[in-house]
């Protein structure tokens, strides 16, 4: 028995907390290869025009698993507890890949904390379904957490070391994981501006309790657990970076708002508002990361 796992979306977030559980369930996964324009094709024949970017290229990794494992992992995630919302395609990813490719064949677990569904619950549950024992899948899910939560300090501390030994301009990419460590999204600014002679540091790799901590500062109203983390890392990073870039995809309801929130209460810095479509063309991105090295190269920001 073979689990595929989509490489887009929650996959960039909770790699380590999949990897761990299956691996200690002792079975075999299968990731989706990175993004190519051949995934974002066949993403985007399977989607509806109003999906973002980033879902339309979750349904091409879907797609490139079919008929190459015996289950695809799409967890539903709707909340992890009161004022703690995720964006709503997160809740109705299993049924719409359910919905669209006509399988049963998909594995999931369901997060939703206000209706007593928690992490752990969901995890134990997707166990038993894959015939394993409840302490099997229990235990598995409580080895993975602590695996992921210490893989995740590594990241930061390595973070954290590459920028205090950096003597290059430096960048924090604020964009959900989904979108800045995807190859022809994040991971094409990063190459452009290595480039340009400027290293990039990603806000998503920050202690997550203390950024959300650290958001209630720009704003008490912002109830997105991921974006929180976004814009708390941002104060978390500020006197270490020079200047900030905003990355998101069209057309992504909640950086709409959560981006143009904070960057209207962070003077003082350079900022760049990025947002990928199907059309974003490597030129035009190109022009809009040289003029912001430009700015980031001159003798003072007004």
């Amino acid at each position: 028995m073979k689990v595929g796992i989509p490489r887009a979306l929650l996959y960039y977030k909770y790699k380590y907390l999949w990897k761990k559980f299956f691996e200690e369930l002792e079975i075999p996964v299968i990731y989706s290869p990175i993004t190519t324009k051949k995934t974002l094709k066949d993403g985007i024949k399977n989607s509806i025009d109003e999906s973002c970017l980033s879902s339309k290229i979750f349904m091409g990794h879907v797609s490139s698993l079919l008929g190459k494992c015996d289950y695809i992992l799409v967890p539903r995630i709707c909340n992890f507890g009161k004022k703690e919302d995720v964006c709503v395609k997160f809740n109705a990813l299993y049924d719409n890949v359910k919905s669209v490719f006509k399988t049963d064949n998909l594995i999931t677990y369901d997060v939703d904390v206000t209706s007593g569904k928690s992490e752990k619950n969901g995890f134990i549950e997707m166990g038993m379904q894959l015939g394993k024992s409840y302490t099997e899948s229990k235990q598995a899910y409580i080895k993975a957490l602590k695996y992921a939560e210490e893989m995740h300090d590594v990241d930061i501390k390595k973070q954290i070391d590459k920028i205090e030994a950096s003597t290059r301009k430096k960048i924090l990419l604020v964009a959900h994981p989904y979108n800045a460590f995807d190859p022809m999204i994040g991971e094409n600014v990063k190459e452009i501006l290595d480039k340009l002679n400027i290293d990039v540091f990603d806000a998503e790799v920050v202690p997550y309790q203390k950024a959300i901590k650290l958001s209630k500062n720009l704003s008490h109203d912002l109830y997105w657990t991921y974006s929180k983390v976004l814009m708390g890392s941002i104060l978390y990073y500020r006197q270490k970076v020079d200047g900030v870039i905003f990355l998101s995809t069209f057309p992504c309801g909640l950086d709409s708002i959560a981006n143009e929130l904070v960057i209207r209460k962070l003077p003082n810095i350079p900022k760049i508002n990025i947002i990928f479509d199907e059309q974003t063309g490597s030129a035009g991105l190109q022009t809009r990361l040289e003029s912001f090295a430009d700015i980031l190269n001159g003798d003072k920001y007004e």
